[in-house]
């Protein structure tokens, strides 16, 4: 049941949630898709456990953060508030989080390096948990962003599957900030296509309409929701 009461309908963050979803179903019926077909990532990184409960309690489920131990300090007592919340990863994996990352997280959108599979896959047929995965792709060959090269990504995912046997679901890129974002998101989802993923997670909150245009399955959108981030250490 959705909370209609009155702190909850005045709250900023789930007007801003209405905006954005309103704004998504408009993205998706200009480019003839069905709004069922994207999913909205509400990246809840650096924000505490009081600003996200109530778009929480508005109905958002799926979630996204940045770091592992972040994530492990706050979202125990959430998840315990309301069924179905999926948490995904969106930030860099260090291979030596890979059990927490596989316990916790329902998706992992940062796959980018043979050490990193192979740390995941262990955890996996360990665990018994089969978290949804993504390779990065760094589309615009930037040296201080992770990710597979574009030349690189067949080879990679193909290594994934056969040498590592984990299933991949799909393919994450961020742009360059510098850079009209549309040939990015072209270029992901034609190597998704070439290799047979489904599920591509590209846009966040200046360019998820042209990303869903370009076939985004998920958007990753925080501060039109939650606002300007807190500053480190305020």
């Amino acid at each position: 049941m959705a909370d209609h009461s009155p702190e909850h309908n005045h709250h900023p963050a789930v007007d801003a949630l209405a905006d954005v979803r309103a704004a998504i179903g408009a993205a998706c019926r200009d480019a003839r898709r069905d709004p069922a077909s994207v999913t909205l990532v509400a990246v809840s990184k650096t924000f505490p456990a009081e600003a996200i409960a109530p778009v929480v309690a508005a109905g958002q489920r799926v979630f996204g953060e940045n770091r592992v131990q972040e994530a492990k300090g706050k979202w125990p007592a959430l998840r315990a508030e309301a069924a179905g919340i999926e948490l995904h990863l969106i930030g860099a994996l260090q291979s030596n989080k890979a059990r927490d990352a596989v316990a916790l997280f329902d998706a992992i959108h940062s796959l980018d390096r043979d050490s990193l599979c192979a740390a995941l896959a262990k955890e996996i047929a360990q665990r018994q948990r089969k978290p949804q995965l993504f390779v990065q792709i760094n589309t615009g060959a930037e040296p201080q962003k992770a990710g597979v090269l574009p030349q690189d990504a067949d080879d990679f995912i193909a290594r994934c599957r056969m040498h590592h046997g984990l299933a991949i679901n799909g393919l994450m890129c961020i742009p360059p900030a510098d850079d009209p974002p549309a040939p990015h998101f072209a270029l992901t989802a034609m190597i998704a296509r070439r290799n047979g993923l489904s599920q591509l997670s590209m846009g966040m909150s200046a360019d998820f309409a042209e990303a869903i245009a370009l076939g985004a399955t998920h958007v990753r959108i925080g501060s039109a929701i939650f606002g300007a981030r807190p500053k480190a250490g305020a």
